[in-house]
């Protein structure tokens, strides 16, 4: 059973009460930028053990008389279709995916904004599908004359040219799909026209990462580095906090940078800068103060920057980042004195393909191993075959261990497998194996008759929450597959096959 560092319940106690004194602090509604995941924080929950990944929405949950959401999306994400990687869909079905979330939570989604607009088809036509379904969106240009032509920025030519998100509620927050979505700049233009209709708006940042009271070289805190590789953030010291305080705070290159200039356009705008004398001022993250097992979360950061580079590894190979994304993740993992092979499940399946090999060279050649490691710390694996792929026979395989039943015993009827491949090669045209879902498919056919099929499924939310390892990278319908039973996977950056068309 794993540990836990995190107080889940002690998180969302605090950090409501701190938002809800951040509002009643000043005069004015509060634009609260929320950056990471306000939903499915994934990250977090594997870099702080028994965070729930889902407390950010209860926190809010419980202010939902008082708060509206504003969603924004970069343009250019869109045009180039970038993918959030927790669950492998692109960022504007994120943005869908977030609507849906919200209003789960019986939370307000006040509308989407498109940021950065170009007139693009793929812009449009997602822009199209959202009013066509009710929800309303606006388009925010690039900001002129940011980021150094303050007077410029906050004028009708800059903050002006934005059309005003009509608000009621005295809580706006404002998130988005991922980092460089344009919250700020959708923030401030807001209590820009606050402003220009005589009423007064404040702005704040709830940032989860990196944690402010942290130390700067924190396991934790350089996971967060980690997970950012591509924007290229690092995290530093924050030095406005340092000259005021005398304290010693943590932020990241990109809230420290815009602070001068975020606190002059603010200045401009209010006529006042909140009061705010540092980055770290404008937070209202009280994460790092719910950790209740320093050492279980410095050992949960150090395997998610092990991931983070397993996963750019991956990434390069498939020529979705470049060389310098993959030798950053790199160095961070040897910053904190971790390799590949401290992911246990790592060398299981690699050892394990080797040993195939070296029994029979010709015949598993192209063998390709999965390997997970199970909750009692047991490693289980699974090879890839005729009838099925190594993630299908891992499960498998797993499930059994988990049930109790021998590891020779039949869960699936010879008789269905032959049945679901010869439908799926003679009449789909598709030669491949099995994958996980037709597997699991197979299993739930044979429970009808087989008792044992059935004591095996049961086990299957066992899996959720497991980290696992491939020697090859997984298909598109695996890794969803994979994914959607909460298993925690990496692979080496190996393609099973040389099609270029995936299937």
């Amino acid at each position: 059973m794993k540990k836990e560092g995190f107080s889940a319940e002690q998180y969302i106690e605090q950090q409501s009460k701190y938002i809800l004194e951040r509002i009643e602090s000043g005069e004015g509604r509060l634009y609260l930028e929320f950056g990471g995941k306000l939903v499915g924080d994934k990250h977090a929950m594997r870099v702080l053990p028994g965070f729930d990944e889902n407390a950010k929405i209860k926190l809010l949950q419980r202010m939902s008389d008082q708060a509206e959401i504003i969603i924004c999306i970069y343009a250019g994400d869109i045009v180039k279709s970038k993918t959030r990687q927790d669950f492998g869909i692109t960022y504007d079905l994120e943005v869908m995916r977030l609507i849906d979330e919200f209003r789960s939570y019986n939370l307000s989604v006040n509308s989407v904004v498109v940021t950065r607009y170009e007139d693009a088809p793929s812009v449009n036509q997602f822009m199209a599908k959202l009013e066509r379904r009710g929800i309303r969106t606006y388009k925010h240009m690039f900001t002129k004359g940011y980021p150094t032509d303050v007077d410029t920025i906050v004028s009708e030519a800059g903050y002006g040219a934005n059309p005003y998100i009509e608000v009621s509620k005295p809580l706006i927050v404002v998130t988005g799909p991922g980092g460089g979505s344009g919250k700020l700049a959708t923030s401030l233009s807001q209590v820009y026209h606050e402003y220009k209709r005589g009423r007064k708006a404040r702005y704040a940042k709830f940032e989860t990462f990196p944690i402010w009271n942290l130390p700067l070289k924190h396991p934790v805190n350089i996971a967060y580095e980690a997970a950012t590789a591509d924007l290229k953030d690092f995290n530093m010291i924050d030095p406005f906090h340092l000259g005021a305080y005398g304290e010693v705070a943590v932020n990241y290159n990109r809230d420290v940078d815009a602070f001068p200039v975020l606190r002059r356009i603010l200045h401009a705008i209010t006529g006042s800068d909140d009061g705010y004398k540092s980055p770290t001022d404008m937070g209202v993250n009280r994460c790092g103060f719910a950790i209740t097992d320093d050492e279980v979360c410095r050992e949960a950061a150090r395997q998610e920057i092990i991931r983070r580079y397993l996963i750019a590894e991956c990434s390069y190979r498939k020529g979705s980042i470049e060389a310098s994304t993959l030798e950053r993740c790199k160095l961070l993992m040897e910053e904190v004195g971790a390799s590949r092979y401290d992911r246990p499940a790592v060398a299981a399946a690699e050892e394990y393909a080797e040993i195939k090999r070296a029994q029979n060279p010709q015949r598993y050649e192209n063998v390709v191993v999965s390997a997970m490691q199970l909750p009692d710390g047991s490693i289980v694996t699974g090879r890839s075959s005729r009838r099925m792929v190594a993630t299908a026979a891992m499960v498998l395989n797993a499930i059994k261990k988990l049930a109790g039943i021998q590891d020779d015993m039949l869960i699936i009827s010879p008789t269905i497998f032959e049945s679901m491949s010869s439908t799926k090669s003679g009449i789909l045209h598709d030669k491949t194996s099995l994958n996980l879902e037709e597997v699991i498919m197979a299993l739930t056919l044979t429970k009808l008759t087989n008792p044992f099929a059935e004591l095996a499924l049961k086990e299957i939310p066992n899996l959720n929450g497991c980290v696992a390892h491939c020697t090859a990278i997984l298909s598109d319908k695996d890794e969803r597959a994979v994914k959607a039973l909460g298993i925690d996977i990496t692979s080496n950056p190996e393609f099973s096959n040389n099609n270029l068309y995936p299937l």
